[in-house]
């Protein structure tokens, strides 16, 4: 199958797909007008994330964890940085990855969350 990839300045971020799955309003406002008003929830937010975002791997068994993971595809459009990416190793010797997400509060009734995975 053939595809025209992408350009740079054309990819969109993964966290605007949330945005846009939650509320098309909000994805414009955060990523086209480039408002964004800090509250009590997205501090907490971002305090939660420092950890990911200043680790870069760890062990566990036969899970390895991958922080901060830069993500593109020009055959998407798409860009962005995964939380973390664990990796568990299978019978055979290779790596399943598994992409972890960290949010704040409780999972959202719809898929919105998810779309980022």
């Amino acid at each position: 199958m053939s595809y025209k990839p992408y350009k740079e300045d054309d990819l969109v971020q993964l966290s605007a797909l949330q945005h846009f799955a939650f509320c098309e309003r909000q994805c414009a406002l955060i990523h086209i007008e480039q408002i964004w008003s800090e509250n009590m929830f997205t501090a907490e937010g971002k305090i939660m994330h420092e950890r990911v975002d200043t680790s870069k791997s760890e062990s566990r068994g036969a899970v390895r964890m991958e922080f901060s993971v830069p993500l593109r595809s020009l055959r998407l459009g798409l860009t962005g940085k995964a939380d973390v990416v664990e990796y568990h190793r299978q019978d055979d010797g290779t790596w399943l990855p598994f992409p972890v997400e960290y949010k704040r509060g409780k999972p959202k009734a719809d898929d919105c969350d998810k779309v980022q995975l």
